[in-house]
């Protein structure tokens, strides 16, 4: 099985591992099965004949979402592919992806279509890191792209675990990387009060496209995760 079920109604599939600044990226796409038993696909990743038949038999693609202004790379395969999905924008991303025609951006507020099973909201506070936050309520799980990279150590070779332990994202103590952290230095309060929304949610459990999920464990890494922001 390419689709690992993790919880009721949520699946992760692990993508191709990426080259990013010298480093080798692991990636991680998310499908949710809607109660009307279509399905939302989070960061997709590149598509595979067994991909396309295993989410066959979950049910139908119908809504393609790209988080923030990096995990967008295969979305033109995955319209051709499903030309009847709806694809949603991060902020900033219609403007860089000026060749497809996004069906909305994404706001602060669920698209009626899977308002009340999946929250969300955009973490606020920096001008570079724009993303936008999911929660799936009945599994109770956080999904982030990059605003937590968590990778384990030995993914890397001995100068890669430098460069990583610097930046902060070997697990298990995975951060914003600190060049990112660096553009909130203006923005904190935004981005505590985008803090205090995901932890208000209480997530067990939290989906990371690059690196180590975390299970059963969720508000406690988050708030770990995040000190920084003190």
């Amino acid at each position: 099985m390419l689709l690992e079920n993790i919880a009721e109604d949520i699946w992760i599939y692990e993508g191709e591992t990426v080259s990013f600044f010298g480093l080798p990226y692991s990636t991680r796409m998310t499908v949710i099965r809607l109660a009307d038993k279509k399905l939302w696909i989070h960061s997709p990743e590149k598509i595979t004949h067994g991909l396309k038949e295993e989410l066959a038999g979950l049910g139908e693609v119908a809504y393609l979402v790209s988080p923030n202004k990096l995990h967008h790379l295969y979305l033109g395969e995955w319209l051709k592919a499903y030309p009847s999905a709806r694809n949603y924008a991060a902020p900033g991303l219609a403007r860089k992806r000026s060749d497809i025609t996004f069906t909305k951006d994404l706001t602060d507020k669920p698209e009626d279509e899977w308002a009340g099973e999946i929250k969300q909201t955009i973490f606020k506070g920096s001008p570079l890191v724009e993303e936008v936050v999911f929660y799936h309520v009945k599994s109770s799980t956080l999904i982030l792209t990059d605003l937590i990279e968590n990778f384990r150590p030995e993914s890397f070779n001995w100068w890669q675990r430098l460069v990583a332990k610097f930046t902060g994202i070997l697990a298990p103590n995975g951060k914003t990387p600190v060049d990112w952290r660096t553009s909130f230095l203006f923005g904190k309060d935004e981005a505590r009060e985008s803090l205090a929304t995901l932890i208000k949610w209480q997530p067990k459990n939290i989906v990371i496209s690059h690196g180590e999920c975390i299970y059963g464990q969720g508000v406690e890494f988050l708030v770990k995760s995040f000190s920084w922001l003190k």
